[in-house]
């Protein structure tokens, strides 16, 4: 795979459907769908984007195969929960994961951003790897809204 292959873009609406499938996807095979996902990706626009977060996606030959949000967070801390981090299957195992992480950090930085925050659950090893390869590290005692949330992680950038 060569990079001229991947484009990571914003979201814009006609993104809407992949945002909500990819995430779907994952959700549904390890976990059940929960109204915390609901809210997310249900209306991305309201619940995103209009409170300042941002959502970039991956385009592997023009195709949408990878999204990632940042929500914007209302924390003394975190500036933005780093969410809703979706590949396909299909292109699983390429790298993509790591450049979206890149990206999305990066998109932090650029509205400056000090610390991201996120949640997830260990049975997604490939993730937890992917996250502390990104440079998070496991932090604890914070409320979550989702049942499946077993590790929360922190990155200052």
């Amino acid at each position: 795979m060569t990079d001229s292959n991947i484009q990571i873009v914003e979201y814009t609406p006609a993104y809407r459907d992949a945002f909500k499938d990819l995430n779907v996807q994952w959700i549904s095979r390890y976990f059940k769908m929960e109204q915390a996902d609901y809210n997310a990706l249900d209306d991305p626009e309201g619940y995103i984007l209009s409170k300042g977060g941002h959502i970039l996606m991956v385009l592997y030959n023009g195709e949408a195969v990878g999204t990632c949000a940042l929500i914007k967070m209302n924390d003394p801390k975190y500036d933005f929960e780093l969410a809703k981090m979706a590949v396909s299957p299909t292109v699983q195992g390429k790298g993509i994961g790591y450049l979206l992480g890149r990206a999305v950090i990066e998109k932090a930085k650029q509205e400056g951003a000090k610390t991201l925050y996120l949640e997830s659950n260990t049975i997604l090893e490939p993730a937890i790897n992917l996250y502390y390869k990104l440079g998070f590290i496991k932090v604890e005692g914070i409320e979550s809204p989702y049942e499946r949330c077993n590790i929360q992680m922190e990155l200052d950038i």
